[in-house]
């Protein structure tokens, strides 16, 4: 999933790390070798 939105949260569902989109840029988030999930959206 490609990021979209400054404060976009994301996680990863093996590590559990969170990051949140402070310059969002388009690309896509992975973690532990998978794309990490969209867990709040952005404002």
């Amino acid at each position: 999933m490609a990021v979209k939105k400054n404060g976009e949260k994301y996680r990863c569902n093996i590590c559990g790390n969170e990051c949140v989109v402070t310059k969002a840029g388009g690309g896509a988030l992975v973690c532990c070798g998978k794309p990490m999930e969209l867990i709040e959206e952005g404002k």
